[in-house]
This record gives C-alpha cells, sequence and structure tokens, in this order.
C-alpha cells in the first residue's frame, strides 16, 4: 500500500531563498561541482514547468530548494528548461537523460512531467524521482502535492478586509483542477469573512499550450478588465502571467495578491512591491529540499507526500508593513489559520 505522510517542518524558511537563488543564475550543469565526475558525486535535479526559471513564483520557488541542497551537501546539482511546444516524449527524454547521468533525485516541476515521471521511474529503479502538484505511482516516485486551497482561503480573507468596492478578482493561468483549488479557496475565504464581497474569477487559456502560465500580457489584460469593474484587490494563479496582474494593478493603485513565492520580495517585482498587498505561499522549494535530504541521508521519500497548513508547507505572506494597516486583517487571517489546522475550517477544492 502506498503510504501518504504529513511532512514535518524541515522545509520551513526555504522559501525565503527563492530571491537569492534567482539571483545566482547559472546553467544546468554548473551549481558547484564537489570535484568530481562519477556518478556518486552527482546530486538533485529538476526539470522546470512551463515559464522556467525566472518566473519569480513557482519555478524559482523550486530552484531556491535546489540551492540550499546544493550549499548543504556540496555536491553537483543540474536544472533544465523546458522548450515551447514541447510533448510528453521531450519530457521523458529529459528526465531519462538526467537520470543516466546519475542525478538523484530527479524532480520534475510541474502537474505536466506525470506521463514522462511514471515511464522513466520504471526504467530506473535505483533512482528517486519527484513530481510537484501530481501523483505517480511508482516505488521510487514521491508525489510532492500542497494545499493550495487553504493558503488561499487566507488570500481570500485578506482580500475581503482589504477591499473598499466590495468587489474583489481572481485571475487563474490555466482552466485546470489544480487552478481551480486557488479559485476554490479563496471564493470560501472571501464569502466566510463578507458575504457581501464579489469575487469576478477568469481564466487565462484552456490550456497550458496557450499561455496561460507564461504571458504576463494576458494577465496584464485580465487584470485590467476587472479592475475596470471595480475589482481592487486580484489575486493571481497563474505562473508567469502573473506578474502581469500585478503590474496592472500597480498602475491602477490597487491591491495585488502575489502566489507561491512571496512575491513582495521578488527583485524582477520590486518597482510594484507597495502594491502586492501578500501572498498565498506555497513552499516548493521546501519540498524539493525535503526529498534530496532525504535521498541523502539513504531514507528516500516515496509516495504521497502532503504540504499543507498544519506542517507549513503552505501560508500567507506578511512581508508588506501595509498589511498590518488594513482593519482587522491580520487579526481575521490568524483566526481562519487556527481554524483550518484544527478542523473547525473544511476547505473546499472545488
Amino acid at each position: 500500500m502506498r503510504r501518504t505522510s504529513k511532512l514535518t517542518r524541515v522545509a520551513v524558511g526555504v522559501a525565503s531563498l527563492a530571491l537569492a537563488a534567482t539571483a545566482c543564475g547559472g546553467t544546468s550543469s554548473d551549481n558547484g561541482d564537489s570535484g568530481g565526475s562519477t556518478k556518486e558525486d552527482l546530486g538533485l535535479a529538476i526539470a522546470y514547468d512551463i515559464g522556467g526559471k525566472g518566473d519569480q513564483s513557482f519555478n524559482d520557488a523550486a530552484y531556491a530548494g535546489l540551492v540550499k541542497a546544493q550549499k548543504e551537501f556540496g555536491y553537483k546539482t543540474a536544472d533544465v528548461e523546458p522548450t515551447e511546444g514541447e510533448t510528453d516524449a521531450d519530457k521523458e527524454q529529459r528526465l531519462s537523460s538526467l537520470a543516466k547521468q546519475g542525478y538523484n533525485p530527479v524532480i520534475g516541476v510541474g502537474f505536466a512531467y506525470g506521463p514522462a515521471m511514471e515511464a522513466v521511474a520504471a526504467k530506473y529503479p535505483k533512482t528517486t524521482f519527484g513530481i510537484v502538484d501530481s501523483v505517480v505511482e511508482g516505488d521510487n516516485v514521491a508525489s510532492l502535492v500542497f494545499a493550495e486551497e487553504q493558503a488561499s482561503y487566507l488570500a481570500g480573507v485578506a482580500a475581503a478586509k482589504a477591499t473598499k468596492t466590495d468587489v474583489v478578482g481572481f485571475v487563474g493561468g490555466v482552466d485546470i483542477p489544480l487552478i481551480h483549488k486557488f479559485e476554490a479557496g479563496f471564493q470560501q475565504g472571501v464569502k466566510a469573512t463578507d458575504p457581501k464581497v464579489r469575487v469576478i474569477a477568469q481564466y487565462l487559456t484552456q490550456t497550458a499550450e496557450e499561455g496561460g502560465f507564461s504571458s504576463p500580457d494576458k494577465g496584464k489584460a485580465a487584470a485590467e478588465g476587472q479592475i475596470e469593474k471595480k475589482a481592487d484587490v486580484i489575486y493571481q494563479a497563474a505562473g508567469l502571467s502573473g506578474q502581469g496582474v500585478i503590474e496592472a494593478a500597480a498602475k491602477a493603485k490597487v491591491w495585488a495578491i502575489g502566489v507561491d513565492s512571496d512575491q513582495y520580495k521578488q527583485e524582477a517585482l520590486a518597482s510594484y512591491k507597495d502594491y502586492i498587498l501578500t501572498s498565498a505561499l506555497k513552499d516548493v522549494g521546501g519540498a524539493v529540499y525535503a526529498l534530496a535530504k532525504s535521498v541523502e541521508e539513504d531514507k528516500p521519500l516515496t509516495g504521497t507526500q502532503v504540504f499543507d497548513l498544519k506542517v507549513d508547507g503552505v501560508g500567507l505572506s506578511d512581508s508588506n508593513p501595509k498589511m498590518a494597516e488594513v482593519p482587522g486583517l491580520t487579526d481575521a487571517v490568524a483566526k481562519a489559520k487556527e481554524g483550518i489546522v484544527d478542523g473547525t475550517i473544511t476547505v473546499k477544492t472545488e
């Protein structure tokens, strides 16, 4: 039977590395070679999702975990970019190449790696594989999944407290079940806090191939449309496209809510930071590091690993000091978090 566990707080604090990690740059194979070239010297490798490194969000959070593992364990790492319009066969080849070179673990960042991961893991039984945001069966596979709906609920509470127009927005990158979890939690948090607040929800594309996670221009246009409809707080779950949402919100002097990483701290978004109220955090970096640590200790994680509010796998940032100036916001978020953790609040995923 596959085991399902909730990880302890081994990953706490990794998300804060995202800014420094992004600034480090580097190519896929020059992140700190320990001096050898044998398979035993090779450590963690990650294969990015759509948008790649530099999205200031999902992929950069994964890279932060890689940087932490490289510094702590002193081994050679690899991070590999996706290609435009790639197929499952392309992803399979990428994962196979990393495993064949001797990297361990090998992590696919994003649900799109599911089919490829299932095929490749069976061919390399001595390699530990990880996949973020999807469940793949395999004796040597760790499925790293998150309670995004819980962080989004807290974002909804914050939005309901911050709005002055009683209209808030949600921009999802792609119309898929994973992003539905973000919207569901957000909608529920808003309505539980103030039923009179209206939520305008919009998805940028039906498929990832259409650019829903990688087109800031699409995000900007969607946000501008919601602002015209009086939305004064907009929560985005759109990867790289979310940068366009944040830009539009800042130019209109309304609030944006970031996602995955603490986007208030991201260098590329520094000119907009005063309008990033908060971010719904998803500790992808912590999950990446936790899997690398387990392999390094020769106790590789497998099965479904759940990162939720109880283990700080998700959460809500409080970096922007203006957040504390919104009447009742801090207390409302704290109360909601307590309710989710103790089970008195059950957050929907649809």
